[in-house]
């Protein structure tokens, strides 16, 4: 359920992306009340802080672990900033450069594909599984309010959806409208001076200059993506999300449920296990490999985590309060604050208060959900901001309309009206997927308010 909620949400992300050429945190600079907007700034670095407090400890332990103890837990936290490294390696302070951005994808790519491979070890070496359990395991149960049923849903909802990934979402798609666009533009010239062979100094057109699509300039000259990108590249974009979440994102989220459940259920101790007990069950019951594979793949799902949180927050920090800094600064920043919390804990508590505290930075992840998601629906299925103005009949358009400080709005296929040569075409959801979006959310409510409800009369 988690992962559906997951394509669903970033479905709408990459809609709202494409069709405004602004990501989510711009939207709320554009079009919230400023009190609004810095309310949900705050919100969204707390869910940004509360996914690297969770990378800190993921990174420790795993190299607590694979070093049979011989770093220390707090050593390990203040590691953890080392992979402050890789973002100077490969990420460019716009953001938009397509170049940067295949490098950003090879990179994460990479490191889920060593997770990947971890994780298909672990499963070879499963004996004697029933497999109409293991599906049976993916429907929901009474199972979810017994016991902590309810707060470890919660935190796979958190870990799974994360809040600060629909920022990403929605942000990093303009690099694909901007290619298509420059593209065609280059199209367009090399046409109009193929008609022209006696001119000796082509036309340039005033279009496909770097100012057009500079990320860098004030919000209200910010690149606006074109119709026929919108139309392009939507499609395409939401395919490549859902494949990418319905293979790697499933398998990896299943492999880790079906190895714990296979090699653990029958482990008196196995109700309450924290990652140091899983590491040695999974040594005992299964191979002394698989627990090394396992803090191997612990260790590389958070350094790849580290690296999307750092571009998602510096969308926020651009998109709502127009601070620019460069991510490695950007990570330094983030990773500092939460190395903090990681090393006090680890030092006053120990292993056990950081299993605490993983478990619980993915509760809160899921709280602060429904104050991410709300806006994102809310923007996705109302004309003003779902509508691209179309100048002329030729098709040959940039859009206009919308509101707000940026102006404009947006869209790719769907109702079009309009006065004289001034067409819009409107693109908000469909009544089918805003009753949908109306509803996952309110089930996300539900479940975190219970939760609340239950860790107050402390049943949880």
């Amino acid at each position: 359920m988690s992962n559906l909620f997951a394509i669903f949400l970033q479905s709408l992300c990459i809609k709202l992306g494409t069709v405004t050429g602004l990501n989510l945190a711009e939207m709320y600079r554009a079009h919230m009340p400023l009190w609004l907007n810095y309310t949900l700034y705050g919100i969204a670095e707390a869910a940004i802080i509360a996914t690297d407090i969770a990378e800190v400890i993921g990174t420790a332990i795993a190299l607590n672990l694979l070093s049979n103890g011989r770093i220390p837990l707090v050593a390990g936290c203040a590691l953890s900033i080392v992979d402050v490294l890789f973002i100077l390696l490969f990420y460019q302070s716009s953001g938009r450069n397509m170049k940067a951005l295949r490098a950003f994808e090879f990179f994460v790519i990479l490191l889920v594909l060593g997770v990947v491979v971890c994780f298909c070890f672990q499963l070879s070496l499963i004996q004697h599984t029933d497999v109409g359990e293991v599906f049976h395991g993916f429907l929901p149960s009474r199972a979810l309010v017994q016991g902590r049923g309810l707060y470890q849903a919660c935190g796979i909802l958190g870990a799974t959806v994360m809040p600060h990934s629909l920022y990403l979402g929605s942000g990093i798609v303009q690099a694909r409208l901007q290619e298509f666009d420059l593209d065609e533009k280059k199209r367009q010239r090399h046409e109009t001076n193929s008609r022209r062979p006696h001119d000796h100094h082509p036309a340039q057109d005033p279009s496909t200059s770097s100012d057009e699509f500079d990320t860098t300039s004030s919000s209200s000259s910010k690149y606006r993506p074109s119709l026929p990108a919108i139309k392009a590249c939507m499609s395409y974009s939401i395919t490549e999300l859902a494949l990418s979440l319905f293979t790697f994102a499933l398998f990896v989220n299943s492999a880790i449920l079906i190895v714990a459940g296979a090699s653990l259920s029958n482990n008196p101790t196995a109700a309450t296990a924290d990652l140091f007990s899983i590491y040695h069950l999974l040594s005992g019951s299964l191979a002394p490999a698989a627990g090394t594979i396992f803090a191997l793949a612990l260790l590389l799902s958070g350094t790849s985590a580290g690296i999307v949180c750092t571009i998602a927050g510096q969308m926020v920090s651009e998109g709502q309060l127009n601070l620019r800094f460069t991510p490695w600064v950007r990570r330094l920043m983030t990773r500092s604050i939460s190395i903090t919390p990681s090393i006090i804990i680890a030092g006053a508590v120990g292993a056990k208060g950081l299993s605490a505290a993983l478990e619980g930075t993915q509760v809160a992840l899921s709280v602060i959900l429904p104050f991410v998601s709300a806006p994102l629906i809310y923007f996705t299925c109302r004309d003003r901001y779902m509508t691209v103005g179309v100048v002329g009949s030729a098709g040959g358009s940039r859009q206009g309309g919308g509101a707000g400080s940026m102006g404009h709005g947006s869209g790719g296929g769907g109702a079009r009206g309009g006065d004289g040569d001034a067409s819009v075409v409107r693109m908000r959801n469909h009544w089918v997927t805003a009753t949908l979006a109306v509803l996952i959310w309110v089930v996300i409510v539900i479940m975190n308010v219970a939760l609340l409800v239950l860790l107050g009369l402390g049943v949880q």
